[in-house]
């Protein structure tokens, strides 16, 4: 390919996924459309059966996918990735479908899918493993949402600890053991240390979780639920601000966050009671049975409708402590003694093969360069 490949960005709703993908194309040598697309508010939360399809997209609030088709297609998420197969299929193969994060289904209908740490794959030529999700923030906006929000907060009383909170997702399971969890940090943190806990919810934080919070926190505790504009949200100003940063084992993407940005983080436990404990299980069976030589009947089970791939939540928190990350769950983590790496250069330069340049040699020290091949 001579000329730069035309590259769709497909993007839904979750801040942090669309930032990965973003991530990746602010970093190639070439631009790239964003294609916005809305989810239908009856598949929103349930999720749909996977398959090549737009049924599920509110097309009228989409960005248009209207030939001319693409090169290139960088997607990520359930939901996307869904429209992206559609989109291959119209394009009969032209199409290139690169898939950040572990598929949801077979992997077959993707050139390239680029899994981290806690995502379980069978090996395969077509997947890329690199170390921690791609996702960040920028420091930059950390700073300004910090300085945006330092008055508000001038008067309440050090230490800061934030607990950051995600929702039931795999195995996790939140329950009253959690919630009895983070309210006696949150104690501890206003009685014990004179300081002041903030809470922040995710839209994933059920709802019985948060009144219970609102009615049992203590006085000297802030508490930011999802969706409440009077509030507003601070997490992006804690993550600057805060003395400590406690995020729940569920939250992939707060955890890499704070750890990208090298703050004093400690990892809250999340329960997997009963059926939670028996999916925790599932998931080491099948990283057992399909980690050798049982992997190469991994494509076929994927045809069968059976997956042989999954993510390991457990696995993922240890990396972080071992890597000096993070701690196990404490209200006073010390500071990071590790560092996280980035694979950003790496993804690109897979790309770059994929559809069809070099790096040019020697390799440059900006991580992202490459040149047309001729």
């Amino acid at each position: 390919m001579s000329t730069a490949p035309v590259t769709w960005l497909l993007l839904g709703d979750k801040r942090g996924d669309n930032r990965m993908v973003e991530v990746i194309a602010e970093h190639l040598p070439w631009r790239s459309i964003t294609k916005r697309l809305v989810t239908r508010p009856e598949w929103v939360v349930p999720k749909p059966r996977v398959r090549s399809t737009l049924d599920h997209l509110d097309l009228a609030a989409s960005d248009p996918l209207e030939p001319p088709w693409p090169d290139l297609v960088l997607t990520i998420g359930r939901r996307p990735s869904m429209a992206a197969r559609w989109l291959a299929e119209q394009a009969e193969g032209k199409t290139r479908l690169v898939l950040v994060g572990k598929p949801s289904g077979s992997i077959e209908p993707y050139d390239l899918v680029i899994v981290s740490a806690e995502a379980f794959l069978p090996p395969s030529s077509r997947v890329m493993t690199i170390d921690l999700p791609l996702m960040r923030v920028d420091p930059a906006v950390v700073a300004a949402e910090a300085e945006l929000w330092r008055p508000r907060l001038a008067d309440l009383p050090r230490p800061w600890i934030a607990f950051l909170l995600g929702g039931p997702t795999g195995p996790f399971r939140y329950d009253d053991a959690l919630v009895e969890r983070v309210l006696d940090g949150a104690r501890q943190t206003a009685a014990g240390e004179g300081g002041t806990p903030f809470f922040v919810t995710s839209r994933r934080t059920p709802k019985p979780v948060v009144e219970r919070l609102r009615q049992e926190l203590p006085r000297a505790a802030r508490l930011y639920a999802w969706g409440d504009e009077a509030a507003g949200n601070p997490y992006l100003a804690l993550l600057g601000l805060a003395d400590a940063l406690l995020v729940t084992a569920d939250s992939i993407s707060m955890l890499t966050e704070t750890a990208r940005l090298g703050r004093p983080m400690a990892v809250i436990p999340v329960s997997t009671p009963g059926l939670g404990r028996l999916d925790q299980w599932r998931r080491e069976l099948v990283q057992r049975l399909f980690g050798g030589r049982a992997a190469r009947y991994a494509p076929l089970l994927g045809r069968l409708g059976i997956s042989a791939q999954t993510r390991d939540f457990a696995a993922f928190e240890r990396l972080l402590v071992q890597r000096g990350l993070a701690s196990p769950y404490t209200i006073h983590p010390p500071a990071p003694t590790g560092r996280a790496g980035d694979d950003v250069g790496r993804v690109v330069a897979r790309l770059c093969e994929l559809m069809g340049y070099a790096l040019p040699k020697p390799q440059p020290t900006a991580e992202s360069s490459c040149v047309t091949s001729i």
